[in-house]
């Protein structure tokens, strides 16, 4: 299994069969290069959306139309994507479970907003959410941008995760020190990768904070379009 950041929350999953890209935001985004977009985009499979926030949205709608793939993410904007915009998607809800490649991923809560861009101001856009990603002896848990909830408790306990990818840049989610709570209060990871961070000055730059409150847990500060091996 093979994971690869595209800066802020965006990120190239390689897991059974599938090519995953998670919030695929690359135009605009101050942490992607413009010339490796290609390489992030080679042989994807399938996009997942964590809610409709244009720093994850980004290039799906582009993306989806340029490789055919399909767009996985809350029902109502993978239908309202469908109906207007005339990509594939596979629009589902929490608690619901679908097959992307031979990864198992259940959709869970998060605790934020979600919105898209109207002509009129933001526009509805479905619940945000974060995922249960179970696959090659491993479950990842993507939190999507999320405050502390008392639902990672039973999250934690019912799907067990061994990976966790955090939102944890502060300000718009929770920051590092609250991460790393979550984390030690409700999760039992072996390895942490924080994201949602370093973009903007507004945001959290690096994550010894969470290194810090996370001892004998792997914290891995990602590197854009340098792969992890999983």
């Amino acid at each position: 299994m093979k994971l690869t950041w595209l800066g802020h929350s965006g990120f190239r999953l390689e897991i059974e069969q599938a090519v995953i890209l998670i919030d695929p935001w690359l135009s605009g985004n101050p942490m992607f290069p413009d010339e490796k977009r290609a390489e992030a985009v080679a042989g994807a499979t399938h996009i997942l959306i964590t809610h409709g926030h244009g720093d994850h949205t980004g290039d799906t709608l582009a993306i989806a139309k340029e490789l055919k793939i399909p767009v996985a993410g809350i029902y109502d904007l993978i239908s309202t994507w469908q109906t207007h915009q005339g990509i594939e998607g596979i629009g589902y809800n929490k608690g619901g479970t679908v097959d992307l490649g031979g990864a198992r991923v259940t959709m869970v809560n998060a605790s934020h907003s979600s919105s898209i861009e109207g002509s009129e101001g933001p526009v509805y856009a479905g619940h945000e959410s974060g995922y249960m990603i179970a696959g090659e002896g491993h479950v990842i848990y993507v939190s999507g941008d999320t405050d502390i909830m008392a639902d990672m408790g039973w999250m934690g306990e019912y799907h067990q995760p061994d990976i966790g990818i955090l939102s944890a840049g502060g300000h718009f989610t929770m920051d590092m020190d609250r991460a790393a709570w979550a984390a030690r209060k409700y999760f039992d990871f072996k390895t942490v990768i924080p994201c949602h961070y370093k973009t903007f000055p507004l945001l959290a730059q690096d994550a010894e904070p969470l290194k810090r409150g996370l001892p004998g847990v792997q914290v891995i500060e990602p590197e854009v379009m340098v792969p992890i091996s999983l």
